[in-house]
Parts: C-alpha cells; sequence; structure tokens
C-alpha cells in the first residue's frame, strides 16, 4: 500500500450540506477502491493565486490516503469530471504522517492594527511618564577640555 497526499480545491459558492457530501463522496471514493483514509483537513477558505473560473477564492481539502497504486488515477478521473473541483493534486510520499496544520489567523487590515496600537500605547507612556521623574540625569560637566585640532 502506497501513501498519498490529495488536495483539492472545491468551488466556494457551494453550501455547507453539498460541500460536505462532495467531501464524503471523494472518500467514499478512497474506500471503495481498497484504501484508507488517514486524516482529512479542511483548510476552509483561501485566496487563489490567480483566478480560476472568475473565482478568486477557494475550499480547500488535504486528504492523507493509503492504496493501492490505481487510486490516484481512480481519484484523479473522478476530480476532472466534477465541475465543482477547481483544481486538485494528487502526489506519493514516504515517511510518517505530517503534523496537523493550525488555522492561519485572521487577517487584520492595516487600519485596524494602529486602532488596536493606539489603545495599547496610553497605558505604555502611563508607565513610562512614571519612570522618567525618578530617574536622574547626570550633570554635564562645562568646564571639561576642548582639543583644538586643526
Amino acid at each position: 500500500m502506497n501513501k498519498y497526499e490529495v488536495m483539492y480545491v472545491i468551488d466556494p459558492t457551494l453550501e455547507d450540506s453539498v460541500r460536505n457530501e462532495l467531501i464524503s463522496y471523494f472518500s467514499g471514493i478512497v474506500e471503495k477502491n481498497a484504501g484508507m483514509i488517514d486524516r482529512i483537513d479542511e483548510w476552509g477558505k483561501r485566496r487563489l493565486a490567480y483566478a480560476i473560473n472568475y473565482k478568486t477564492e477557494g475550499y480547500y481539502v488535504l486528504m492523507y490516503i493509503q492504496g493501492p497504486s490505481e487510486l490516484p488515477r481512480e481519484l484523479e478521473r473522478n476530480f476532472k469530471i466534477n465541475d465543482k473541483v477547481l483544481r486538485y493534486l494528487v502526489i506519493r510520499y514516504e515517511g510518517e504522517l505530517p503534523a496537523k496544520r493550525e488555522p492561519l489567523k485572521p487577517y487584520v487590515a492595516r487600519e485596524a492594527a494602529p486602532a488596536q496600537a493606539a489603545e495599547e500605547k496610553p497605558a505604555e507612556v502611563a508607565a513610562e511618564a512614571v519612570e522618567a521623574p525618578a530617574q536622574a540625569e547626570a550633570p554635564v560637566d562645562e568646564e571639561a577640555p576642548v582639543s583644538e585640532a586643526e
């Protein structure tokens, strides 16, 4: 049995129930062809690098499977004939199952970031203002010799 990593991008305009049926449909293909599913990671909606069929977002699904060498061909055939799948990739890998990726943190717009920083600054400024008077500056020696280098 070979190990495979299968990633496919689904049309993001599909409803949740249709998307879940599609994911279970592809999982069923793996099981019908003497394969075994190790893990299914749904990454959710992501922005595409370029528009595909005038869509700029896609719903990413990553599957780790084990199966015979004929399984990738059957999966790719089903990906190709399904209009709801924008792109797919099936690769063989060796080694241990990689650790599950943590979901990305939500994107914070640049305009919102300064607003959050502005909320934190008054507390920091107040703390610095309390410390500033406590520190005495060193006296400046005005009679220090000045070298005349010409």
